[in-house]
């Protein structure tokens, strides 16, 4: 069941985007050479405690996890490509990495994620990360009301297989509301024209990922949580969250100045 969001409650979902907008930012900005991921952990866990928000991550266990996540943010490193767990490991010269990251804040949920890279970047690895905000503009590009998901899909999926991209099988966006994942789910490649109506007051989470190596295949890692490429190639993950109004897509999750915000 798909739930339509108010303007009022529109608005409160911006202020839950917002503390993971800063988040991200902070974590992006920490990570550096040496930095350790449970540090960057850590310093997200700060930004929610700081503005009086909880964890949708943290404790989180779908019917596919052996155990509940541990953390408050996803760091995937490399070839991993999302559900990272946070370790010891030291960030080094030249990771590619993908942050994903949560917030629960009056009732409501916010989702977003981006990927960087640490010192001296690898070419590739810039063209890869381009690619996945490329496929993620297009999808919130096509995210109006009377479109369709499969508009979105077909938007995302034409932007990253034109780059020679494997798209993970089975992943991609959700609704989300007063929970991190709810109905409906947003495919990350598909037909266009196809699927469930887009109407003012539904709220999306769209988040492509894409595949260095241009294989869909991808395994869970020793941790049970951690998806890595089959191909051993790198990947990258992109994700706002975007509520569908009459005006346009509206992105709640958007990363920018406090003095340039939407109220």
């Amino acid at each position: 069941m798909v739930e339509l969001k108010t303007d009022t409650s529109i608005d409160a979902m911006y202020e839950t985007g917002q503390v993971v907008a800063r988040a991200l930012t902070a974590v992006r900005d920490a990570a550096d050479v040496g930095v350790s991921l449970l540090e960057l952990d850590e310093l997200a866990h700060g930004v929610l405690r700081g503005a009086g928000a909880t964890s949708p991550f943290l404790g989180y266990r779908p019917s596919f996890a052996p155990t509940p996540f541990p953390a408050v943010l996803c760091v995937s490193v490399n070839d991993a490509i999302v559900h990272g767990i946070p370790t010891r490991y030291r960030l080094r010269d030249g990771d590619l990495v993908s942050i994903d990251f949560g917030a629960q804040l009056g009732g409501w949920a916010g989702d977003s994620a981006l990927s960087f890279t640490v010192g001296t970047p690898r070419p590739a690895d810039l063209t890869l990360i381009a690619t996945a905000d490329r496929a993620l503009a297009a999808g919130i590009e096509a995210a109006v009301v009377g479109n369709r998901i499969g508009d979105i899909a077909h938007a995302i999926g034409t932007v990253c297989r034109a780059a020679g991209y494997g798209i993970p099988d089975g992943f991609g966006g959700h609704g989300i509301g007063r929970r991190m994942h709810e109905d409906p789910g947003v495919p990350n490649e598909g037909r266009p024209g196809r699927g469930m109506r887009l109407r003012h007051g539904m709220v999306l989470a769209i988040e492509p990922m894409v595949i260095a190596g241009g294989d869909d295949g991808y395994h869970a890692a020793a941790d049970g949580w951690t998806l890595c490429t089959n191909d051993g190639s790198r990947a990258a993950h992109a994700e706002h969250t975007v509520a569908i109004t009459d005006a346009g897509p509206r992105i709640l999750t958007a990363r920018v100045p406090a003095s340039s915000a939407r109220p």
